[in-house]
């Protein structure tokens, strides 16, 4: 039987047209797509009549379906000669656990290939009018998890980012908040340093709250912030007031 072929696909970060090409290529030949809670469900349209839609979605706490379940399948339907697609969100190999599935692949040598997507990190951030990185205002930026494996991330090194980075992009750190906050004023931010948090990014839902080190918790438990969001810290925060463009009668806006 002719072995078949599994494509890691960044479906990007909610918006359905920030979708690339190719990965609408690779959803259009697949015969199985296993896709995660965060994909626009617009992208499935892309399927050809008869593939096979699996979901495979997470949430905070709760995984309808275990990764190491996920990666069986992948591995199930690639040996069945299917051509497969595992459509995450945002990028596979940001916090997509794309490189966990790709090693599985590469140890039973079915043959893979990844498809980079549009990630939260730099597309939320721009649809809020934030650019990441600016010539006066930020000369590097981080991407950073908010979310360990046992619930807090105490093994980022919190100290060196506050003290080495200008902007900081942080994601499913919403319920971590205030140790967040805590730890980046312990390394020596400023109180008053600027914080963004975007709920659902680049998708008609977007809403951006904005406030400092010092007010930021206080405004998200106000407005009741939840998942998905992202977390920007740095000057570079400021521009969302006269930068913001996207659907601006749909968005609501906090400032503090």
């Amino acid at each position: 039987m002719r072995q078949g072929k599994v494509y890691l696909v960044g479906a990007g970060p909610g918006d359905p047209e920030l979708l690339t090409i190719k990965a609408g290529k690779c959803l259009e030949i697949a015969d199985v797509i296993l896709y995660d809670r965060l994909v626009n469900p617009d992208l499935l349209h892309y399927a050809k009549g008869g593939a096979e839609l699996v979901y495979c979605g997470k949430t905070p706490g709760y995984h309808c379906v275990p990764q190491k379940v996920i990666q069986d399948l992948l591995l199930h339907y690639a040996q069945q000669g299917k051509i497969v697609v595992r459509l995450k969100g945002g990028d596979p190999f940001i916090f997509g656990r794309g490189g966990e599935e790709a090693e599985v692949l590469a140890k039973h040598h079915i043959e893979f290939e990844i498809i980079p997507g549009i990630t939260a990190g730099i597309a939320a951030p721009a649809y809020a009018g934030i650019p990441v990185t600016h010539r006066e205002l930020s000369r590097s930026f981080a991407i950073v998890t908010g979310h360990g494996l046992t619930g807090t991330p105490e093994n980022i090194r919190w100290h060196h980012l506050a003290q080495g980075v200008d902007t900081l992009a942080i994601y499913m750190g919403v319920k971590n908040l205030p140790y967040i906050c805590e730890q980046l004023l312990a390394g020596g931010k400023s109180i008053e340093t600027p914080v963004a948090v975007i709920e659902e990014g680049t998708s008609i839902n977007q809403r951006v709250l904005i406030g400092t080190l010092r007010t930021i918790v206080e405004i998200a438990t106000s407005e009741q912030v939840s998942n998905p969001a992202l977390i920007v810290v740095g000057e570079v925060v400021k521009q969302s007031a006269t930068l913001s463009w996207f659907s601006k009668s749909k968005l609501q806006e906090v400032y503090a």
